[in-house]
């Protein structure tokens, strides 16, 4: 007798792509925060390993629907290993949603985008959703409520400080500032190459002072 297989017998397995064709950014500005506030948290939790940072990676937060997906700009999760992945699938991820997730604002990301946007976070389980329209130098926050699981505007802005991140927003006429719980501030590459020049200046002189004084700065 000849063996057959139902259709019931196996299960396709859903195909979660890492990629959804859509530009990463749409302008060098736009992509330079991006670069800078996901740097800024990598650099924040560097050393702890159960934290995992990422930005413009699409997230699946239900198994088996591969339809359903955002990429935040950038994100956090608590709770997930450091690591590469193509893609957050969520059901293997311990079904840990980001708690925190940031979009930066652009010309072909407006307003209608931005409430699907929403919609979407607070239906999956974010708890701060951060957008910053760096066109309007404008910050909004959104935070979620224990006591009635929504997440809810946050009316005053300026020198707030993340509940789950400890960093603190400093809105002025000009940028957005965000600092670090130690009161250092977000950099953006450039800046860490001119603080890291700056750096090596200053030990290159100081080792040729010390060189004048008849001190070899190895042998220290």
């Amino acid at each position: 007798m000849t063996n057959t297989i139902s259709k019931f017998d196996y299960k396709l397995e859903t195909i979660y792509p890492s990629s959804d064709g859509q530009p990463m950014s749409e302008s060098t500005e736009h992509y330079q925060w991006i670069v800078t506030i996901t740097g800024g948290l990598e650099l924040l939790f560097k050393d702890d390993e159960n934290v995992f940072v990422a930005g413009d990676l699409l997230w699946y937060p239900v198994e088996g629907v591969s339809k359903i997906r955002r990429a935040p700009d950038a994100m956090v999760v608590f709770g997930r290993p450091k690591g590469a992945r193509g893609s957050y699938i969520q059901h293997l991820e311990a079904g840990i949603a980001p708690q925190v997730v940031f979009e930066i604002l652009s010309i072909g990301n407006r307003i209608l985008e931005m409430s699907r946007k929403l919609d979407f976070y607070q239906t999956y389980g974010v708890e701060e959703y951060y957008v910053y329209d760096h066109l309007s130098k404008d910050l909004a926050i959104w935070l979620r409520n224990p006591d009635t699981a929504k997440l809810e505007s946050v009316d005053d802005v300026q020198n707030w400080i993340s509940p789950r991140l400890g960093i603190r927003f400093e809105l002025n006429d000009e940028t957005l500032h965000i600092f670090n719980p130690d009161g250092t501030r977000f950099l953006t590459y450039l800046e860490q190459f001119e603080e890291k020049q700056k750096a090596f200046d200053a030990m290159s002189r100081y080792a040729a002072k010390l060189r004048e004084m008849g001190i070899d700065p190895d042998s220290l």
